[in-house]
């Protein structure tokens, strides 16, 4: 049993990766070591059951007020509940300030699908600081919607002013974007981030079947990653000028994977269409096209099925503790060792295993891979 103190975490964005992560901690509670599909279940000590949620931030009227307990299965939310129990997650959603977080378009769909704007008063970031420090905050995970450039970086300022690590799952860039990386290494704190990789998502095995084809000698010519879903991050991703990082994003972690990198008329990747009743659930179709030895064709074509939120939950189980560890030693900025396997759009790309092997050593304490 771990004898670390709980890593107390706070949400920003409680929509359904934030209601797998909800789920995620009381199951790991709930069934210890007997918890399926777990990644790292041990981390310097630290184990899944080991985050405590201690606030969240949303702009829907159906959550703000309510614990994270009953935010996590209110509308729109619609990711699959594995793990029902979830009464012990008593800490309130505060009514963060909307920005750009919320698509004019979402407001005009259906109720049940889309977002409802609470009238109470958005929180000021000196509000929401307070917030952070009367909580005892050590990190924060951002899930706000795809496209909210303005409301995440108004939340990592947050974060510095508080001194909360942060943990960015979505694309805006943050802790890869040089200027922000040294606004948190100015103010001693760490960052992870952006843009999780699923835990078996589309991206992780388009790069393994990329990575696999350079290890044997196959030319890949053209490439595609075309994916479907009925969550709310489909519905907001219908907006195309809202896209434009989650394509950078995806596209360049396949990228990175190859030795040739393809021209951009060769590669397309990215969301391509919401189907309201897939729900959360996410299906991927890859296609990659090559040549053999003496030019002989080949391609490959792959249909990924899966349930999306909790597919990134178990990643974010991994990116707070993580951070909570690069608290303990005491680093700041961009910490490229433990954001390299997580994210799909690191400060800095390495091949998977290498990756992987990365953020081993990191947690076992190798100084030199931070």
């Amino acid at each position: 049993m771990t004898t670390k103190t709980p890593i107390r975490t706070a949400i920003v964005g409680v929509g359904n990766c934030a209601s797998s992560l909800i789920q995620g901690v009381s199951y790991c509670r709930a069934l210890g070591d007997q918890a399926v599909g777990v990644s790292f279940p041990e981390l310097a000590g630290y184990t899944p059951s080991d985050v405590e949620l201690v606030a969240g931030f949303d702009v829907d009227a159906r959550k703000v007020g309510l614990s994270l307990a009953e935010a996590a299965f209110a509308p729109p939310n619609c990711t699959e509940v594995f793990h029902k129990d979830v009464s012990e997650q008593t800490a309130l959603v505060h009514r963060g300030p909307d920005l750009d977080g919320v698509a004019a378009h979402m407001l005009s769909k259906p109720e049940d699908r889309s977002f409802r704007l609470s009238d109470a008063p958005a929180l000021t970031k000196d509000e929401i600081v307070a917030v952070l420090r009367e909580a005892g905050t050590q990190v924060m995970i951002v899930f706000l919607p795809v496209g909210s450039q303005k409301a995440v970086e108004f939340y990592a300022e947050c974060a510095i002013e508080a001194g909360v690590a942060l943990v960015n799952g979505i694309p805006v860039f943050i802790a890869s974007n040089p200027v922000w990386a040294a606004k948190f290494k100015a103010a001693g704190v760490p960052c992870l981030g952006d843009d999780f990789k699923a835990q078996l998502g589309a991206t992780i095995v388009h790069r393994t079947l990329a990575n696999l084809a350079d290890m044997r000698g196959v030319q890949i010519d053209r490439t595609y990653q075309l994916n479907i879903g009925g969550n709310t991050d489909f519905l907001n991703m219908s907006e195309q000028d809202r896209l434009a990082s989650k394509r950078e994003s995806k596209t360049e972690a396949v990228q990175a994977a190859m030795e040739n990198r393809l021209d951009t008329s060769d590669i397309r990747i990215g969301p391509s269409d919401y189907v309201p009743w897939l729900n959360d659930h996410k299906v991927a179709y890859v296609r990659l096209e090559g040549r053999l030895f003496g030019g002989a064709r080949t391609n490959i074509e792959l249909r990924l099925d899966v349930e999306d939120s909790p597919n990134a939950a178990a990643e974010a189980l991994a990116g707070i503790r993580l951070a909570r560890i690069a608290l303990d030693r005491g680093l700041s900025g961009s910490v490229d060792a433990a954001s390299a396997f997580l994210f799909k759009h690191p400060p800095v790309q390495f091949e998977d295993t290498d990756a992987h092997d990365m953020v081993l050593a990191f947690a076992n304490g190798d100084e030199a891979t931070a």
